[in-house]
Parts: C-alpha cells; structure tokens; sequence
C-alpha cells in the first residue's frame, strides 16, 4: 500500500450528507457556533452539508455500551449524545470579493421566509431552530457549485439547529490573503459575521 500526501481528500465532500464532530476540544467549545466552524475550517464541506457536535465526548463510551445494548446505546446517542448545530451552505469555486456567490430562497416548515444573497468572500449566519427545516432553492453564480453543477440551482432540504445555518462563501479550495493585514481583516470579519467571539 502506498499513498501520496497530495493533500487532496480521499473523501467525496461534496457528496458528504453529515458531519459529527467529537473529542474534547469540539465538544468543550465555549459557544457552539465555535465548534462549527472548526469543523468547517478542519474539513472543508463542500455544498450543503448538516454538523452535529458529540456533546460530552460520549461516543467512544457508547461504542463500547453499543457491544452489549445496541438499543439504548442508539437511544443515548439520538436523544443526550448528538447536538444538532445547523446545516452548512458551502458554493465550490473561486470568485472576485464583493460579486454575488449564492442566492438563497424558501420557505421553513414553521412560516419562517428565507431570501439571503451572499457575496463572495463573506460568511453568514442566520438563526433556524432545532428540529425546523426548508424547502429551498439555492442558486450559485456562474463557475460555483452546490451540487447540481456550476452555475445550476439546486433543490434541497435545509435544516436548523443550536446554530441555525451558516453559508460559507469563502470559496473552495479555500484561499487566505497573502497579506498579514488582510487576512487578519478577513478572520475578524468571518468571526464577526458568525458572532464566534462575544463582544467583538
């Protein structure tokens, strides 16, 4: 067996419908929002993408617990272990700073209206609780991807959480300003615009 570090992912991201993130630094977060983008910025999702966070770092215990009662180890899992953060929204594809990247309309199953545009280069956050969900139609500007292909509208269910939705139009491969000021500027815009930090 040989492999490359090409640091390419063996995984299809794209294709990726849920991400759990668990181990004491994600699940001790101070806010939740901080363990999602963690998770964003360790895996890179690509299109749309639900997070969920490992809430006491329980899952190695419930692995174990799972070889002797698979049926309270799933109960424990679904019901105390597993905390919903929200969908991910992510365009694939590079783009100038300030154009349109992705537009965002639907409508929850609670009544709640969705019409978000986002620029490229930008992160948005926008509440949608735990359990509500919508029927949206995403559309990428030209040469960005969600996953119906560049430039195409895509169809989809988003769903809520303890963070809501975050859409992510940093682009991917993800590239950071060269410049030591404005990446600095763009972090703290990224970090502001997902109230990652109190009282920023």
């Amino acid at each position: 067996f040989e492999q490359t570090a090409t640091g390419a992912t063996l995984v299809n991201m794209m294709t990726l419908n849920m991400i759990v993130g668990s181990g004491g630094v994600l699940s001790h977060a101070p806010r939740r929002v901080q363990a999602a983008l963690m998770m964003i910025d360790g895996f890179r999702p690509e299109g749309v993408t639900f997070l969920a966070v490992d809430s006491i770092f329980m899952m190695p215990q419930l692995g174990v617990l799972s070889t002797v009662n698979k049926k309270a180890a799933k109960e424990v899992f679904e019901k105390d272990c597993l905390v919903r953060l929200g969908s991910c929204v992510v365009p694939v594809g590079q783009g100038k700073a300030g154009q349109t990247c992705v537009e965002i309309k639907g409508k929850s199953n609670k009544g709640r209206e969705i019409d978000i545009s986002v620029k490229f280069g930008e992160m948005r956050r926008f509440e949608m609780d735990v359990g509500e969900k919508a029927e949206v139609v995403i559309s990428p500007a030209k040469h960005f991807n969600v996953g119906a292909g560049e430039g195409d509208d895509f169809k989809t269910t988003i769903e809520g959480g303890v963070v809501g939705i975050i859409i992510d139009a940093r682009g991917r491969p993800l590239v950071l300003p060269e410049d030591d000021v404005k990446r600095r500027e763009a972090i703290v815009g990224w970090n502001k615009a997902l109230d990652v930090y109190p009282n920023m």
